[in-house]
C-alpha cells in the first residue's frame, strides 16, 4: 500500500504564513483542517509550520509524510443524517523540534511573510518560568519561546509596523489571548528587553481570546478499513466530529487575513466572547453534568444510549429549553440552535462516550456549570426549576457509589468522597435521615460559595426529588417530573 507523502501524492504546497505551537490531534482536525479548506476555496495561500512546544524524544514526526495527513469527519449533520467525510490535508508543510533545530526555529521570526501564530499547549501551557533565559535554546515554556520569536522579529525588522503577528491561542482557559499577552510582557520585563519592544508588541501584534469546540477522537480504531478505502497508509489519520465552533474576540485583521467569513456561522468574530463561553458551559457541559447521574442510575452507560432513551432525551431537552436557555444572554434562536447541535453531537453514532468517563469531579462541575443557571432560573421565575433541582438530587444519589448489585468507582475530591461514604452509610444504618444528608451537602459554604440552605425552598426541593429517587428508583422518579 502506498505511503502518504508529497512524492506519491503531489499537489498544492502553500506559502508558510502560519506558525503552530502544538502538533496534536485537535489542532490538526480543527485549525489545519479549516486552513486547508480556506486555501482551496478562498485562495488564502497559508501553509503551516508546526513547532513542538515540549522537549521530548519522538520516534516519528509529521515530516515523515511531508506534513500530509487525512481527516475523517463523522457524525450527524443538521438534518440528523449520519455522514462520514475524508479530506487530505495539505495546509501543514513541516514540523520543527526547536531543541534540536533551534536555528530553524529562530528563522521563523525572520520570514517576512509569517503572519499568524496558533497554539494549543494544554491548559497548563500558558505559564511563566523565572528560570527561562532569553538565550535559552529555546526557552522551556511556550510563552517564553513566543517571546524569543517576537524579540527576534522585532530586532530583525527594526520594529517595522507591518511585521507584527496575529496570535491566536486555542488553549481552554478563560481570556487565553489576554493571558498569553501578559506572559509575554512578563518575560519581556524579566529579560529586561527595551520598552520599545513591548510597545511594538502591544501596538502591532494582536492577541485574540478564543473559544474552540470540536470533539477530536484521534487515530480511529477502524483505521485498517479506512486505509483500504483510501488506498494509502496514513499514520497521522485523525478523526473528529462534524460539529465545530470557533469564536474569536479581537481585531478584524485575522478575519480579513484568512477570509474567515467564508466559514460562518461556525467561525465568528465577536466583540465579547463571554456569552459564548457561558452558552457552552451551561448548555453543552451542563447537559453532560445533568445527564450523568440521571442516566447512569437509570441503568445506562453511555451518552449515545442516553439520547436513545426517550425519557432521558426528553429530560435533557426540557432542561435545556425550559430551564437553562432562559438564563443566558444570547438571542433565543441562536441558543436553541446551539442546543439542537449539542443533542445531535450527543447522538453521534461514531463516538461512544462513557458516562463514568465524564463523571470526574461532578460536585465541582455542578457548581460551575449548573448552579449559576439554577439560581438564575429561580430568580427569573420565582420558583425552583424542577429538572435542575432533580439533577442536583440525582447527583447526591449517584454519590452512593452503588445501586442494588451495581457498584461504581467515584472520582472526586477526598472531602466529598469521605463525606458521601460516611453519609450514605449512616443513612443505610438508620443513624442519619436523607433530609439531614441534603442539609449537610447544601450547607457546605466552602464548596458552593454560600450556604444554599439559606435559599428558601431549595433544600426542600432537592430533598423531595432525592427521596423519590431513593425510595422508588430513578425511572419512577423521573416519570413524576412529567
Amino acid at each position: 500500500m502506498l505511503r502518504l507523502n508529497r512524492q506519491n501524492f503531489p499537489g498544492a504546497r502553500y506559502t508558510e504564513r502560519a506558525i503552530q505551537f502544538g502538533e496534536g490531534n485537535f489542532l490538526r482536525a480543527f485549525i489545519d483542517w479549516q486552513l486547508d479548506w480556506l486555501n482551496e476555496n478562498q485562495g488564502i495561500d497559508t501553509g503551516v509550520v508546526v513547532v513542538r512546544p515540549r522537549n521530548r524524544q519522538v520516534s516519528e514526526t509529521l515530516n515523515e509524510q511531508d506534513g500530509l495527513y487525512t481527516t475523517l469527519i463523522r457524525g450527524l449533520n443538521a438534518a440528523g443524517e449520519a455522514v462520514s467525510d475524508t479530506r487530505l490535508i495539505r495546509s501543514l508543510n513541516r514540523e520543527i523540534q526547536p531543541w534540536q533545530q533551534y536555528e530553524d526555529f529562530l528563522a521563523l521570526a525572520r520570514a517576512a511573510q509569517m503572519r499568524v501564530v496558533f497554539s494549543n499547549t494544554t491548559e497548563a501551557g500558558i505559564i511563566f518560568d523565572a528560570a527561562d533565559r532569553l538565550d535559552g535554546a529555546p526557552a522551556t515554556t511556550f510563552p517564553g519561546m513566543l517571546t524569543q520569536l517576537l524579540w527576534a522579529r522585532f530586532s530583525h525588522f527594526s520594529g517595522a509596523a507591518d511585521k507584527g503577528w496575529l496570535i491566536v491561542p486555542c488553549e481552554l482557559i478563560d481570556h487565553n489571548g489576554d493571558t498569553l499577552r501578559e506572559r509575554v510582557q512578563q518575560y519581556s520585563q524579566h529579560w529586561q528587553l527595551p520598552a520599545a519592544f513591548m510597545d511594538w508588541v502591544q501596538t502591532h501584534c494582536a492577541f485574540y481570546n478564543t473559544l474552540v469546540d470540536r470533539i477530536v477522537t484521534g487515530f480511529p480504531a477502524d483505521s485498517a478499513a479506512i486505509a483500504a478505502q483510501l488506498g494509502y497508509e496514513d499514520r497521522y489519520l485523525v478523526a473528529g466530529e462534524v460539529y465545530y465552533q470557533f469564536v474569536i474576540q479581537g481585531p478584524a485583521a485575522l478575519e480579513q487575513e484568512l477570509k474567515l467569513a467564508a466559514l460562518a456561522p461556525e467561525v465568528k468574530r465577536v466583540e465579547d466572547i463571554t456569552p459564548y463561553k457561558a452558552q457552552k458551559v451551561a448548555i453543552l457541559n451542563g447537559a453532560h453534568t445533568a445527564m450523568v447521574p440521571v442516566a447512569y442510575l437509570a441503568g445506562i452507560d453511555s451518552v449515545g444510549e442516553a439520547m436513545d432513551d426517550p425519557a432521558i432525551a426528553a429530560f435533557i431537552d426540557a432542561l435545556l429549553r425550559e430551564e437553562i436557555i432562559p438564563t443566558l444572554d444570547l438571542p433565543a434562536p441562536e441558543l436553541h440552535a446551539f442546543a439542537d447541535a449539542v443533542q445531535r453531537r450527543f447522538r453521534n453514532p461514531f463516538i461512544q462516550h462513557a458516562l463514568l468517563a465524564i463523571a470526574l469531579n461532578s460536585m465541582t462541575k455542578f457548581r460551575t456549570r449548573l448552579l449559576p443557571q439554577l439560581l438564575q432560573a429561580q430568580q427569573n421565575s420565582g420558583v425552583w426549576p424542577p429538572r435542575l433541582t432533580f439533577a442536583f438530587a440525582a447527583l447526591l444519589a449517584f454519590y452512593q457509589g452503588e445501586q442494588g448489585d451495581r457498584r461504581w468507582t467515584l472520582q472526586d475530591d477526598a472531602h466529598w468522597l469521605q463525606h458521601f461514604a460516611q453519609g450514605w452509610l449512616a443513612v443505610r444504618q438508620g443513624t442519619l435521615r436523607v433530609d439531614q444528608l441534603v442539609h449537610a451537602v447544601l450547607s457546605d459554604r466552602a464548596h458552593w460559595g454560600e450556604d444554599l440552605t439559606q435559599r428558601p425552598g431549595l433544600e426542600a426541593a432537592v430533598y423531595q426529588h432525592l427521596q423519590h429517587i431513593v425510595t422508588h428508583g430513578m425511572r419512577a422518579a423521573l416519570a413524576q417530573l412529567r
